[in-house]
C-alpha cells in the first residue's frame, strides 16, 4: 500500500476504533513525519476524511477529529436507516453464495472480538459488516453514501456512547443474514431498521481515560 494511502487508512481506522478521540488535533507536520510523506499528501488524506465527516478542518486549516453535535447525530441516524433499508432490499434480491461467505466471515470476526471483550474492534467490525452489505448491492453510489454515513455514526457512538457487550449487535447481524438468505426483503428491512434504532439508543457516556500521544496511537494502525 502506498504511504499516502496508508496514512489515510490508518487515520480512518484509528478514528473508527475511537483510538483517536473526537477533538484530537491532527497536525500535518507530525502526521507527515510519522508516515514518512509530505504535508501535501497528509493534507489530501485529511481532506478525504473531512469529506466523510470524520475530521473537521478549521479556518486556519488545522484539523481535528470531528465532534458531531446531538442534532447532527439524529440527522445521521435518520439518513442511515433510510439507506440501510434500501441496501437490504437490494441484497435480498441479489443474494449469492459469495455474499453469504463474505458476511459469514465478517460475523466470525465480530464474534471473536466480542468474546475477547475488545469493544473498539467490535464496533469497527460491526460497522464494516454494513459496508460489506452495501458492497453486495452492486450499486457503487449507494455503497459510497452508506460508507460515509456509517463512518459518521460510528464516530457519534465514540462521542456519546460507552463500552457495552457487542453480542446483541452480533445476534442482530446473524438474524439479518438469515432473512437475506431466505430472500425475505420485507423481514430484512424490518430487522435492519430495528437494528439501527438499537445502535442509536445503546450506550450513554464516553469512556474515561487519558489519551495516548498521537504517534503512539497511529503506530498501532500503520502498515510498515
Amino acid at each position: 500500500m502506498p504511504r499516502a494511502e496508508n496514512a489515510y487508512a490508518a487515520l480512518r481506522e484509528a478514528i473508527m476504533e475511537n483510538a483517536l478521540k473526537p477533538g484530537t488535533k491532527l497536525p500535518e507536520s507530525d502526521l507527515g513525519e510519522h508516515f514518512g510523506v509530505s504535508r501535501t499528501l497528509i493534507r489530501a488524506a485529511l481532506a478525504r476524511l473531512a469529506g466523510e465527516g470524520l475530521v473537521d478542518i478549521g479556518k486556519t486549516k488545522s484539523a481535528t477529529v470531528a465532534q458531531p453535535s446531538r442534532e447532527e447525530a439524529l440527522d445521521a441516524f435518520e439518513v442511515r436507516r433510510a439507506l440501510e433499508r434500501e441496501v437490504v432490499r437490494l441484497v435480498a434480491l441479489r443474494w449469492s453464495d459469495e455474499g453469504e461467505r463474505i458476511l459469514s466471515t465478517q460475523i466470525d470476526e465480530e464474534r471473536l472480538a466480542a468474546d475477547e471483550g475488545d469493544h473498539k474492534r467490535s464496533v469497527r467490525l460491526g460497522a464494516e459488516f454494513h459496508m460489506l452489505l452495501a458492497g453486495l448491492t452492486g450499486n457503487a453510489l449507494l455503497r459510497r453514501y452508506l460508507e460515509e454515513v456509517v463512518g459518521r455514526t460510528t464516530l457519534i457512538l465514540a462521542v456519546y456512547g460507552q463500552a457495552h457487550p457487542q453480542h446483541d449487535s452480533l445476534a442482530e447481524h446473524v438474524a439479518l443474514v438469515d432473512a437475506l438468505r431466505a430472500g425475505d426483503g420485507d423481514e430484512a428491512q424490518r430487522l435492519v431498521d430495528a437494528h439501527i434504532a438499537a445502535v442509536e439508543q445503546r450506550a450513554l457516556a464516553q469512556e474515561a481515560g487519558e489519551p495516548d500521544d498521537l504517534a503512539g496511537i497511529l503506530s498501532r494502525f500503520t502498515q510498515r
